[in-house]
């Protein structure tokens, strides 16, 4: 019960900030203003829960291109910092090869899961005819991913059904890396 309860709390912990590293990343790849003056409250957010792990990281790992590579690997440490104590916690049974496996599909897990969070947010904003900084910019953050599905999947009565297939492709890719997570460490 309490390396369920430990393994919960890294679980969240490391998710959250793992998470804000990568939207960091794409953030910036997507060329969202982010600072305080553009009157984003997802940019500060982001900035607040990642600035201490990707500004050191910065000095020493380039960018490429549009990438911020130093938050990309801000994300991957806090998910090996996480597998890493629970690995500890379970005396040491694996290889830490296993260890640095599993921090990879970790960070894919918290995109897949983090890019889900966005969808349903967008679908849920645009139920609401609001338009407010924070909306616009989770509009900017989906429509590159919806755009190509979009091409395929016309508007049924008015309503745009590409959400929706990206929810189900989205749940099809997390069963995909788990049974890739599992052959990986066999």
């Amino acid at each position: 019960m309490l390396f369920q309860i430990v393994s919960l709390l890294l679980e969240v912990t490391a998710g959250v900030l793992a998470g804000a590293s990568l939207l960091r990343l794409y953030m910036q790849h997507q060329r969202i203003p982010m600072s305080a003056r553009s009157g984003n409250p997802l940019g500060r957010f982001v900035f607040a829960l990642t600035d201490w792990i990707v500004l050191p990281l910065r000095r020493v790992v380039p960018s490429a291109g549009r990438w911020d590579m130093s938050s990309l690997l801000a994300a991957y440490l806090i998910v090996l910092a996480q597998f890493s104590l629970l690995w500890a916690l379970l005396g040491f049974g694996y290889s830490y090869v296993s260890v640095l496996i599993l921090a990879v599909f970790g960070v894919v897990k918290i995109v897949i899961s983090g890019l889900t969070g966005l969808i349903i947010v967008y679908a849920v904003l645009s139920w609401v005819q609001s338009r407010t900084v924070l909306s616009e910019v989770i509009e900017r953050l989906v429509q590159p991913v919806l755009a190509p599905i979009r091409r395929f999947v016309p508007l049924v009565g008015g309503i745009d059904l590409s959400p929706l297939v990206l929810l189900v492709l989205l749940q099809v890719a997390l069963i995909v890396l788990g049974e890739l997570q599992g052959w990986a460490l066999l």
